[in-house]
C-alpha cells in the first residue's frame, strides 16, 4: 500500500499542471574542436565558477565560466576515443570522470591512471596509474579526511582506489567489489556519518539485486552494503536528510524497470518514481532543493528529470535529442545553473545546454 501511495503521488507528478521549481534553458555555449562525438561526466566548482566536461573527442578536459556561460580553455593529455571495430570503446576512451579539489582539477584517464591538473593553468602537473588496464571513472571527495575515491568499474571485478589530496598522493587502499557483476559507478560522500557510498548495479548473478557499498575512507573497508532491489543503480547523489538519488538502469545487461529510487543512508526506500529510468550520472542542487536525472536511456526517449528534494516527487522532465545526452548532468549551487554537455550526433548541439529555474 505504501508503495502504491507513492507511485501515485510520483505520476500526479507527471501529469499535473506546471510546478514551481521548473526548468528553463537560457544559454547555449558551444564547444570548439571537434564534434563532441564521445564524452562522459561533468562536474562544478561552485567557489571558482567553473565547469569541466570529460571530452574524450578533444583528447581532454573542457573548462567553462558557470558565471558568463563561456569556454574557458582545456586541460590536454587524455587518450581520446578509442574505438572497437566501428564502436566507441568507452572502456578505453578518455577522459572519464572529473572533480575539482582545491585549486586542482582530477580526472580519470580511459588507461587506469589519474591526472592532476593544476585549475589556474590547466597543465597536467600529476600522473599515476591505479593498476588496472580500463578507465578510471566516476570519483568523489571527502574534504574532512582529504581522501579521494575513483572507481575503475570495467575492471573484473571492479574495484576502488582511494588517495590523499595532501601533496605526497599516497594511495590509501584498493577496494575490490568481489561480488559485482556489472561494474560499479557513481560514488558520493555523506557529509553527515563521513563514509563513501558507491551504486553496485548487479550483485551476484541475479540482475534484479543491487546495492550501495558504504566505505570507511579512513582505510578503505566496506562497512556495510545497504541492498536495493529492483534497480540497477547506476548514478547517487546526497540530498538534504541523509537521502540519496539512485539512477537506475543505464548500463544492465537485462531490461529493468524504467524507475528513479531515493533512499536513506539508514537503507530504508523514501519514494519510487516510475517512468524515469535510464541514468547514468545524477546530480543535486542545495540552492534548488533538486536531483537532477540524466536519463539518457529513458525508454521513452531521452530526458532530464527534475525531482523535488522536498516532496520527492517528479517536477518535470525535458526531452533532449543528440548522441549520450543527457548522459552527464552538473550544477553551480552559487547560481543555481544547470548545466548538460549535449552530444553532436543524432540532431544534438555539440554544446553545453545551461538551464535555470524559471
Amino acid at each position: 500500500m505504501k508503495n502504491a501511495l507513492k507511485i501515485a503521488t510520483a505520476l500526479v507528478a507527471i501529469t499535473g499542471a506546471a510546478q514551481a521549481g521548473e526548468l528553463k534553458q537560457i544559454a547555449t555555449i558551444a564547444i570548439p574542436g571537434e564534434k563532441l562525438g564521445s564524452f562522459d561526466i561533468s562536474n562544478v566548482d561552485s567557489k571558482a565558477h567553473r565547469l569541466y566536461v570529460a571530452d574524450r573527442s578533444n583528447k581532454g578536459l573542457d573548462v567553462f565560466d558557470t558565471v558568463a556561460n563561456t569556454y574557458v580553455g582545456r586541460v590536454d593529455g587524455y587518450v581520446g576515443t578509442v574505438m572497437k571495430g566501428d564502436k566507441v570503446n568507452g572502456d578505453k576512451s578518455g577522459p572519464d570522470g572529473v572533480i575539482a579539489i582545491g585549486n586542482e582539477v582530477w580526472g580519470g584517464d580511459g588507461d587506469s591512471t589519474l591526472k592532476v591538473a593544476d585549475a589556474k593553468t590547466l597543465k597536467v602537473t600529476y600522473t599515476t596509474s591505479t593498476g588496472g588496464t580500463t578507465r578510471l571513472d566516476e570519483m568523489a571527495y571527502d574534504p574532512k579526511n582529504q581522501v579521494f575515491i575513483g572507481v575503475n568499474n570495467a575492471e573484473e571485478p571492479p574495484f576502488a582506489t582511494l588517495i590523499s589530496t595532501k601533496p605526497d598522493h599516497k594511495v590509501i587502499a584498493k577496494v575490490e567489489f568481489k561480488d559485482a557483476e556489472d561494474g560499479a559507478e557513481q560514488p558520493a560522500y555523506n557529509t553527515v556519518d563521513g563514509m563513501f557510498y558507491v551504486a553496485i548495479p548487479q550483485i551476484g548473478k541475479d540482475f534484479k539485486n543491487g546495492g550501495v557499498a558504504v566505505i570507511n575512507p579512513k582505510d578503505g573497508k566496506i562497512a556495510k552494503m545497504l541492498p536495493v532491489t529492483g534497480c540497477h543503480p547506476n548514478g547517487l547523489v546526497f540530498g538534504p536528510n541523509q537521502n540519496f538519488l539512485l539512477g537506475c538502469s543505464a548500463t544492465g545487461k537485462h531490461d529493468t524497470p524504467a524507475v528513479a529510487v531515493i533512499m536513506n543512508a539508514n537503507g530504508r526506500e523514501v519514494a519510487r518514481i516510475p517512468d524515469l529510468g535510464g541514468a547514468d550520472m545524477v546530480n543535486y542542487s542545495a540552492k534548488n532543493n533538486q536531483y537532477y536525472f540524466g536519463g539518457g536511456n529513458n525508454p521513452s526517449g531521452a530526458v532530464l528529470g527534475v525531482i523535488d528534494a522536498k516532496t520527492n516527487t517528479l517536477v518535470q522532465k525535458i526531452a533532449m535529442v543528440g548522441n549520450s545526452t543527457p548522459h552527464s548532468v552538473a550544477v553551480d549551487d552559487s547560481n543555481g545553473h544547470v548545466f548538460v554537455p549535449g552530444g553532436g550526433e543524432k540532431g544534438g548541439c555539440s554544446c553545453v545546454m545551461v538551464f535555470a529555474p524559471k
